[in-house]
């Protein structure tokens, strides 16, 4: 029987962490992050060189980067806070990084078989769903990030017919980036929310593919 493999991009953080754990007793998981492996999302060319030495293809490959803080500047209150740099620094990491991992991805997608690339997104980033305003750069970041992800699962579907691309929503996940917004929301364990994710990704078909869903399997409106 042939083992699973995984590749886990951000496998340092807390969700990457958990699903890198989750996993492995089912297979092979490939932990890549910019702590240990010179991962970083926001330099093409650490990009290009960690992500083309690896070897073979992924039955898996589940993008968990991000950061709602950077630097120590946090969401935005209202238009009135935008400042064009802070607004930059969010669509580099949570955005043009995820773009990038897909540029560089391709060859570690299988042919010949079924495959999930998952970014996780937000559903902060879903316009349909806005009703609150506020946070406008994270926002505006993902919600890139799902048409990033939705146009590159065309192309890859032309090249790779069982390949299956999707934005995740996990949930309020107790980690450092939620941290300070907890006490707001009902939140889940790392732990818990791998197991939410791991559920949905193990269910998802090709016809599912260019989608974005939440940790319950549950369509988010764009």
């Amino acid at each position: 029987m042939t083992r699973e493999r995984t590749l886990i991009i951000g496998a340092s953080g807390g969700i990457g962490a958990a699903l890198a754990a989750a996993l492995e007793p089912r297979g092979e998981v490939v932990r890549l992050s910019r702590s240990a492996d010179g991962l970083d999302l926001t330099d093409e060319a650490s990009i290009a060189r960690v992500l083309g030495a690896q070897e073979g293809t992924f039955d898996r490959v589940l993008v968990t980067t991000g950061a709602l803080q950077i630097d120590g500047v946090g969401p935005e209150k209202s238009i009135r806070a935008l400042d064009p740099a802070d607004m930059a620094a969010q669509f580099a990491l949570n955005a043009i990084g995820p773009a990038l991992v897909l540029k560089h991805l391709l060859p570690l997608v299988p042919r010949d078989r079924r495959s999930v690339v998952a970014v996780l997104s937000a559903r902060v980033g879903s316009i349909g769903d806005n009703r609150l305003g506020g946070w406008i750069s994270y926002r505006a970041a993902k919600a890139a990030v799902n048409q990033i992800l939705r146009t590159s699962a065309i192309e890859y579907g032309r090249l790779r017919k069982q390949a299956i691309l999707v934005s995740l929503h996990p949930g309020t996940v107790q980690t450092r980036l939620t941290g300070p917004y907890l006490a707001r929301h009902g939140s889940v364990t790392p732990e818990e929310a791998a197991q939410n994710l791991i559920r949905v990704i193990d269910g998802l078909s090709p016809a599912d593919s260019g989608q974005f869903f939440d940790w319950a399997g549950k369509a988010v409106p764009w």
